[in-house]
């Protein structure tokens, strides 16, 4: 049975993101058909003698100075590579629920360190990150390391498949803090080193074919799956208005939602003006934590919310719990997410899959994933947003249109045809 590793980069965030929803759901995939699965950290603390404290590691909250000697030392070593050691599971470490959890995953592997020093190499000497997996009497070497984002690590003894979710900061620089030089180099050695490259939509495939050159036949789109437990998607209509009530005292379908991160590609500022502009008398309910560039997306909002007035009208919760989340979806009356560019947008997959009416826009993977069951807008034509949401926000049968619309669409991008995708690519690498 072919064993696969992935890297535990964004996966080890406490409060998660898209890219670690995407290795964790990419982990369930692989499961699913059959591979063993395996994840690679860079935690903070040295290897310890003692197991417990190699998985403590792995989750452990305490974040050590950094020793600008050691960071030297390791940055100018690091093309000679790091050493990854198993770190076999067991229940003794709890993990935190907010990060989503333990991984489905067989076992873990450490290498102190490795991505932040993997990052500084290149970026003082240009230089990727060779990794080799140390043997281990229970633990197998991985046959394929798949890193989930753009890295410049690579391990030796597997082949390597990277992901590249969008080519954003060469697209629209101006919506990044990327340092564009450094991301288009780390790129280009993907480009060169990579065995294979995934993509999750083929927007994001013509970005890379066309910006870095890589042929046509080394990118395959597997796209996104999204994961919703059953116990949350099996909840009566009634148990989730009164939840929606008592926690946030919201009405069923009784309010338009924004949720994703706050930063400039996914045009916040734009939702905001439509929205007032809409005059419509349902609140405005926005859940995304600051994340860059935020200043200029958010300043109508925080001017409205300075209001008594205002704060009816707009609701800001920096970050809730996923159940939650599903559940203010699911109560929404649509979910609007014009976003400028995407590599493949899971809040407009996971909204049509529950069934909630989405308005999004006509840039980049948005189309592919929408389909013709969402209303799109030019992301830039704040008229037409206005109009849209005014005509959601009163016509019930294209409300109820679109809720028919939504899980049939999000069905094209379900587990079962995200796994074939991926024994398509790995069959191309001869691991099956």
């Amino acid at each position: 049975m072919p064993t696969v590793c992935i890297d535990g980069y964004n996966i080890a965030l406490s409060k998660g993101s898209g890219i670690a929803t995407y290795g964790r759901n990419l982990l369930s995939n692989l499961n699913a058909i059959g591979m063993r699965t395996q994840v690679l950290y860079g935690p903070h603390a040295n290897l310890s003698k003692r197991p417990i404290l190699n998985q403590i590691a792995l989750t452990d909250a305490y974040t050590p100075q950094g020793n600008r000697l050691r960071q030297t030392l390791e940055s100018a070593t690091a093309r000679f590579g790091q050493t990854a050691r198993a770190v076999p599971l067991t229940d003794d470490v709890i993990w935190p629920a907010r990060g989503g959890g333990r991984p489905a995953a067989e076992a873990c592997w450490s290498a102190p360190r490795l991505f932040n020093t993997a990052n500084r190499a290149f970026k003082e000497h240009q230089t990727f990150t060779p990794v080799t997996f140390a043997d281990h009497a229970e633990v197998p070497r991985p046959d394929v390391a798949h890193w989930t984002t753009v890295l410049p690590v690579h391990a030796r003894g597997a082949a390597n498949v990277y992901t590249i979710h969008d080519m954003i900061p060469l697209r629209l620089p101006h919506t990044t803090l990327d340092n564009k030089r450094q991301f288009l180099a780390t790129c280009r050695g993907i480009a060169r080193r990579a065995d294979h490259i995934a993509v999750v939509s083929d927007a994001t495939r013509r970005d890379v074919i066309q910006l870095l050159g890589v042929a046509e036949d080394r990118v395959t789109t597997t796209w996104q799956s999204v994961s919703i437990p059953a116990r949350l998607r099996a909840a009566t209509d009634a148990t989730v208005a009164t939840e929606l009530e008592g926690v946030f005292k919201l009405g069923w379908k009784g309010y338009f939602l924004y949720f994703g991160a706050v930063e400039p590609k996914k045009n916040l500022a734009r939702i905001v003006e439509a929205y007032l502009a809409s005059g419509s008398d349902l609140p405005l309910v926005v859940v995304g934590g600051r994340a860059w560039l935020d200043e200029d997306e958010t300043a109508l909002m925080h001017q409205v919310l300075k209001r008594k007035a205002g704060r009816k009208r707009i609701r800001l919760y920096e970050f809730l719990p996923f159940s939650m989340l599903v559940s203010l979806i699911r109560g929404a009356r649509a979910t609007v997410f014009p976003s400028l560019y995407e590599g493949f947008g899971l809040p407009v997959l996971e909204s049509m899959l529950l069934g909630t009416p989405v308005i999004t826009s006509t840039a980049a993977s948005l189309p592919e994933v929408a389909g013709d069951a969402a209303i799109m807008v030019d992301p830039y034509d704040v008229a037409a947003l206005t109009r849209e949401i005014r005509r959601l926000g009163s016509d019930d049968d294209l409300a109820a249109d679109l809720s028919r619309r939504g899980p049939a669409q999000a069905a094209k991008f379900s587990p079962e045809i995200c796994q074939a995708r991926l024994v398509d690519l790995y069959g191309r690498l001869g691991v099956r």
